[in-house]
């Protein structure tokens, strides 16, 4: 999974590393399973996301679960959240005996870069500023 992206789709965004999916800035809740499938699709836009590969990632091996059904009731639970439905999809396609495709355009968001400063950062700077305020207002015409 791709994990410093967000992807915008319609009226959603999904950001992979808070766990978040957002519609019109509220907060949606998501279970883990069905996160993972929407995460999953998001990365390849357009392209068969196998059942097969949904399998090995939501169920790791030696894991006995019935996977048909377990796999159903997720990718239910994901068209519930996102207001979409199997019969005339807005994002999320079946493609029968195959998988799942995502079908509406995704933009990917960049991330924003994470600054920190320390406390001799921050009056460094604040000392800068002061010199740099004073040399302007000491200027001769």
């Amino acid at each position: 999974m791709a994990p410093e992206h967000r992807f915008r789709f319609g009226r959603f965004v999904l950001d992979v590393p808070a766990r978040e999916l957002r519609k019109d800035g509220a907060r949606l809740r998501l279970q883990n399973q069905p996160f993972t499938i929407l995460a999953l699709l998001l990365e390849r836009p357009g392209h068969v996301i196998t059942r097969e590969e949904l399998r090995r990632r939501l169920w790791p091996t030696g894991t006995f679960v019935d996977f048909e059904h377990g796999l159903n009731a997720a990718v239910k639970r994901l068209r519930r959240a996102l207001g979409d439905a199997a019969v005339k999809p807005r994002f999320i396609e079946t493609v029968p005996r195959h998988g799942y495709r995502f079908v509406a355009d995704v933009d990917v968001l960049a991330r924003s870069p994470v600054v920190s400063t320390t406390r001799d950062d921050t009056l460094r700077l604040a000392a800068l500023l002061f010199m740099i305020a004073g040399a302007h207002e000491c200027r001769v015409p």
